[in-house]
């Protein structure tokens, strides 16, 4: 069984629990973590609150060098990460390259850049009449992170943390752990100061709320659903300490008049069975004018078709397994919703999948004929299913599209770009997406309402680990 990293060692947890980690596609145990106690959290938040002065006493600049020296190793290891993050969680080969351990690598030099652009101005303060504006560390955060993106989500977090002179204490997703500890071990052959950095694994509701909870964490950054995210806070609350949520989402896919309607479709449909379905910003409403919109269901049946799902070590694969037996039935259970809602199955269905008698595999699954009242049109299933909405106007669309809890993303496709803008500047969600553009990664990433609040990525993913202190002169 594996340790918990704290105070720059590795060490044995005080609990002898202990969680399995299942490879999705083989439904075999490939290692073991511990299952982390209240102990365990003390112990972290305790070093990470006496590494705090020091750390943040340094420059931006001598942070800068601290990680770097640890993306140049994450760089060095890129590949075996990417393999690690396939069995972990079930990503196809080639996806696990460029986005599960591409996109992190891409993120942490991009957190460095931007340090070394603009640290000084950021960290050094502004005059603003009389008083001297300044930003500084938080303190000790606490970061749980999700299975779905598991590395990503967790340097989105922990290196601007880092970089803005906090000390963390991380709790990854007990489903799939495997690439935190590549990353730990990636920190302490960087020579990163003892206590800065802390990991310890365990359940959200032993490990999680012990660390939201805990009076000496200054900030939790949480990423997960809805649910959780509202416990999160409510347990935080206790100690009134800032919390950072990145939620669900049921984002909408507006085809406008106008748009090209085959590459709207085709890149609706791929965005969905990216990661299995498995991402809280996946275009999971296509909202499709009624002249088009039989058109539109049978591309984006044949389209779904191309996406079957196999074995993610294969390098030809595109779709993989779902990460667990509990999201295999979850989804499952949604589509059986969605047939008796009296939806139009065009496409998969919950049935197992030929051929795949091991692994959690469903089929990538369409549905026409949905009203956005039915529940597969609000609630977030988290696998790959897709439901096509008709609709007569614009302000129906938008009304469609903006008719949720959530507000994560958005997408909108317009022959005519500023008509396209228009309608994205109505919709309610914290990002969007215009006839496909292209992710950016110093662009802030948050959302509306119950998608969360705080943002992630560029300057404002900084900021979000800083306290703002006026001092007058």
């Amino acid at each position: 069984m594996r340790s918990l990293y704290i105070d720059g060692a590795w060490r044995d947890s005080a609990s002898d629990e202990a969680l399995d980690v299942i490879d999705p596609a083989t439904e075999q145990v490939i290692d073991t973590v511990p299952a982390g106690s209240p102990e365990d959290v003390d112990a972290a938040v305790e070093a990470a609150a006496a590494a705090f002065p020091a750390w943040a006493g340094l420059t931006p600049g001598q942070r800068v060098t601290h990680l770097s020296k640890a993306h140049e190793l994450f760089s060095a290891r890129l590949e075996e990460i990417a393999g690690i993050l396939t069995r972990d969680m079930g990503a196809p080969a080639v996806f696990s390259r460029k986005v599960q351990a591409g996109l992190p690598a891409l993120m942490f030099k991009t957190y460095i850049d931007l340090v070394e652009e603009s640290g000084e101005e950021l960290f050094g303060g502004t005059r603003l009449g009389n008083s001297l504006v300044v930003r500084e560390p938080i303190g000790v955060v606490g970061a749980i992170t999700p299975w779905n993106y598991p590395l990503h989500q967790i340097v989105l977090k922990v290196v601007p943390a880092l970089l803005a002179g906090n000390t963390v204490v991380l709790k990854p997703s007990e489903v799939a752990p495997l690439s935190a500890y590549a990353l730990a071990e990636v920190f302490h052959e960087a020579g990163l100061p003892p206590g800065v950095f802390n990991l310890v694994s365990g359940t959200g509701p032993v490990v999680g709320e012990a660390l939201a909870a805990h009076p000496r964490v200054d900030m939790v950054s949480f990423t997960g659903s809805t649910r959780a995210g509202v416990r999160v806070s409510q347990v935080a609350a206790e100690t009134v300490k800032k919390v950072a949520l990145e939620l669900g989402g049921k984002s909408p896919n507006v085809i406008l008049p106008g748009a090209d309607l085959v590459q709207a479709v085709k890149r609706g449909v791929a965005d969905v069975m990216r990661n299995t379905g498995q991402s809280c910003n996946a275009l999971t409403r296509m909202l499709v004018h009624r002249d088009s919109y039989e058109e539109a269901v049978a591309l984006a049946a044949q389209a779904a078709a191309k996406y079957a799902p196999g074995d993610p070590a294969d390098e030809t694969t595109r779709m993989g397994p779902l990460v667990s037996a509990a999201q295999l039935e979850r989804v499952r259970s949604y589509i059986a919703l969605g047939v008796e809602e009296g939806a139009r199955l065009v496409a998969g269905g919950a049935e197992p999948v030929e051929g795949r008698d091991r692994g959690y595999y469903v089929a990538p699954t369409v549905f026409a004929d949905v009203r956005n009242d039915m529940r597969i049109a609000q609630e977030e299933i988290f696998g790959p299913v897709l439901v096509l909405i008709p609709y007569g106007t614009e302000d129906e669309a938008v009304a469609i599209a903006n008719d949720t809890v959530y507000g994560l993303n958005a997408a909108v496709w317009a022959g005519d770009a500023e008509q396209g803008l228009a309608v994205a500047r109505r919709l309610r969600a914290g990002q969007i997406e215009l006839n496909g553009g292209a992710y950016n990664p110093r662009a802030p990433f948050g959302g509306y309402k119950r998608s969360g609040n705080g943002r992630e990525a560029g300057l404002p993913g900084l900021e979000e680990f800083c306290e703002v202190k006026s001092v007058q002169l």
